[in-house]
């Protein structure tokens, strides 16, 4: 699973996830994308499942991009603790995801298997998402 090497600081706070994506909102590998539409955080596991469902109906052909990465830590406290304490220990990775990024993109394979592939890995995600394709020049 995706996850950091090391970072700058061990917990993170949870934000919230505000506006468009500005930047990973164009196709820039891949022939064909995923792309989200709406604000949410994705974990490094659903990213992962979403991955193999996408080459396991590819057949391992073609080439797959993953345009987000997993490098916000959420922390979480063992059930049945009392308040106070302090904050938990980190527990998963995740990415924080604005409507309009690009999350995989794909290329070398034709349209109907990439659509097929792309909406078994949307299956996978918490958001809604949209198939794109890169338009002819």
């Amino acid at each position: 699973m995706l996850q950091p090497k090391r970072t700058k600081f061990r917990k993170a706070h949870k934000g919230r996830i505000k506006g468009v994506a500005s930047s990973g909102n164009s196709l820039a590998f891949g022939q064909f994308g995923l792309k989200a539409l709406e604000p949410e955080r994705v974990t490094a596991r659903q990213l992962e499942a979403a991955r193999r469902a996408l080459t396991r109906h590819m057949k391992r052909a073609g080439r797959v991009w993953i345009r987000v990465f997993p490098d916000v830590p959420v922390s979480k406290k063992p059930l049945e603790v009392r308040m106070g304490s302090g904050k938990g220990t980190p527990e998963l990775w995740v990415t924080r995801v604005k409507p309009g990024r690009i999350i995989f993109e794909i290329d070398g394979v034709p349209i109907t298997i990439a659509r097929e592939a792309l909406d078994l890995a949307a299956a996978k995600l918490p958001i809604k998402t949209r198939f794109v394709e890169r338009i002819a020049e």
